[in-house]
């Protein structure tokens, strides 16, 4: 594992041959990322947010899968490891399963998934497509999966089963059973313009009942489906999102403490203080101290 909290990088192995890999960058610069993967895999990748770019043959080729779009990669003939540049603010999902795994999952009457056909087993296939809400719910859980480590390959054991049926269910019609708050792809496009008025107004940002009228929610689906999506309560995401850009501007070394705090929209500096400490364990003069010596 590997973290540095703008951009992070995580394996979870399932079990061998079967696992999965959480990438986030954001970060103000592009991500790169390398992880082996031989011949016996099939590759589910998908971009929950930004653009990627896959690149192949050693640069020759390169594929991008942009937001909400997923990509499926197999060849037996020849290894495709994994090497992604991840544009800034960019999240993405990627399940690795060998094809021995795969195979067992599905019963033998699973004629509308054509390379699982006896006379496509040795074929490579490639595919991409956009992927549906009630994929995007699965995949925020994935991503933002806050699991005791005795408990993680249950939990992801669980999703990913429940993210690859949803993949393969062409016949998918997400009800109000499966996701209450998240009817339609309209709901999840106005949690995110929900998202987008928060960060770009944060110094002033909407109470929460006046961000569900501007986007047309109610406060209940506002306040359950931005936790799915985004893994966390409307202020608590939109506090990080200011401590994260309070550490880059303390990086650039251009502001002092008081100036950062103003420019984030706190109105004194000891409540800036006191949320960057919550967050970092440091006060910004320190942090600022040690980015400077």
């Amino acid at each position: 594992m590997k973290n540095n909290d703008i951009s992070s990088f995580y394996e979870t192995e399932i079990e061998t041959g079967f696992s999965v890999l959480r990438i986030k960058n954001d970060s103000e610069v592009v991500l790169k990322k390398k992880h082996p993967v031989n011949n016996e895999v099939i590759q589910f990748h998908f971009c929950l947010k930004g653009q990627t770019n896959f690149i192949f043959n050693k640069g020759s080729y390169t594929f991008q899968v942009l937001e909400n779009h997923s990509m499926l990669l197999y060849n037996p003939q020849k290894a495709l490891p994994l090497e992604v540049e991840l544009s800034t603010d960019t999240w993405i999902v990627s399940i690795l399963i060998s094809i021995k795994k795969f195979h067992s999952l599905f019963s033998s009457d699973a004629d509308h998934i054509s390379f699982l056909s006896p006379e496509n087993k040795a074929r490579k296939y490639y595919d991409s497509l956009p992927f549906t809400s009630s994929i995007a719910v699965v995949l925020s859980q994935i991503l933002q999966a806050k699991v005791h480590d005795s408990m993680k390959s249950l939990y992801f054991t669980g999703k990913v089963y429940e993210l690859l049926s949803l993949y393969f269910n062409k016949n998918e019609n997400p009800s109000t059973e499966q996701c209450p708050f998240l009817v339609d792809e309209e709901n999840v496009q106005k949690i995110r313009k929900a998202k987008k008025i928060i960060l770009d107004r944060m110094t002033d940002p909407p109470s929460l009942d006046q961000l569900s009228v501007e986007i047309g929610l109610s406060l209940k689906k506002l306040k359950d489906g931005f936790k799915q999506l985004y893994g966390d309560t409307v202020f608590t995401y939109l506090l990080d999102h200011k401590m994260d850009e309070a550490r880059r501007m303390l990086n650039s070394q251009k502001y002092n403490v008081n100036e950062v705090g103003l420019k984030l929209g706190y109105s004194t500096a000891s409540h800036f203080i006191s949320a960057f400490k919550k967050k970092y364990g440091t006060t910004p003069k320190k942090y600022l101290g040690s980015v400077s010596s």
